[in-house]
C-alpha cells in the first residue's frame, strides 16, 4: 500500500482556500445584514452560521476540484 504525503505546501494551499472561503461568508453576511436593515451586532451573533456557511462553500469547492481534477485524468489518457 503507498504512503500518503501531504506536503507544507498543500497544507498552507487549503489554509488559504478556508480563509477564502470564511471570509466570503463574512461578506455574505454583511450583505444580508445591510440589505435587511439589521442590527450590526448580528456580525458577531451569527458567527456559527457563518463558519457553517464557510464549511458548506469548502466543501461544495471540494467536489468541484474533484470534478475537474477527474476530467483532466480522462483528458491525459
Amino acid at each position: 500500500m503507498k504512503d500518503i504525503i501531504i506536503t507544507q505546501k498543500d497544507i498552507i494551499r487549503e489554509l488559504y482556500v478556508i480563509l477564502v472561503c470564511f471570509v466570503f461568508a463574512c461578506l455574505v453576511n454583511v450583505g444580508a445584514i445591510i440589505a435587511y436593515d439589521r442590527p450590526w451586532s448580528e456580525l458577531w451573533s451569527q458567527i456559527g452560521f457563518v463558519i457553517f456557511i464557510a464549511a458548506g462553500i469548502y466543501v461544495l469547492l471540494a467536489v468541484i476540484r474533484i470534478i475537474i481534477c477527474l476530467f483532466c485524468k480522462l483528458i491525459k489518457k
